[in-house]
């Protein structure tokens, strides 16, 4: 599979963006998919995933009540609507696929085995 993620941009302190992951070559919904975050000089850092059948979320305390992440099983896409963005939001978000159907952890880098390019996300204050 293929990971795109889209949707970065630069959002006023408060304000809202939302992510896109779409996945080419196999249905998304095979997949638990996460969202991690860099900003340089810092490790990947975990932000957010849903398991492959959808059921479950979890999500940093960092952004636990301002981020929602959800599948478009119609659009083979995962999105990451986020509110009320800080300036500390400011990264580059990197969508993420684990090996079909794994049941596992999702909290590391190193559960997935598929990457997508980054999209830069930059939160003014």
């Amino acid at each position: 599979v293929q990971l795109q993620a889209y949707g970065g941009g630069l959002v006023q302190a408060g304000g809202s963006l939302r992510l896109s992951c779409a996945a080419s070559g196999r249905t998304v919904s095979s997949y638990t998919v996460g969202w991690f975050r860099q900003v340089p000089g810092k490790e990947r850092e975990f932000v957010a995933a849903i398991s492959w059948s959808g059921g479950s979320t979890y999500y940093a305390d960092s952004v636990k009540g301002r981020f929602a992440i959800s599948r478009d099983n119609a659009k083979n896409t995962v999105n990451l609507q986020m509110n009320s963005l800080k300036p500390e939001d400011t990264a580059v978000y990197y969508c993420a696929g684990q090996t079909p159907f794994y049941i596992g952890s999702v909290y590391s880098a190193s559960d997935y085995n598929y990457w997508g390019q980054g999209t830069h996300v930059t939160v003014s204050s």
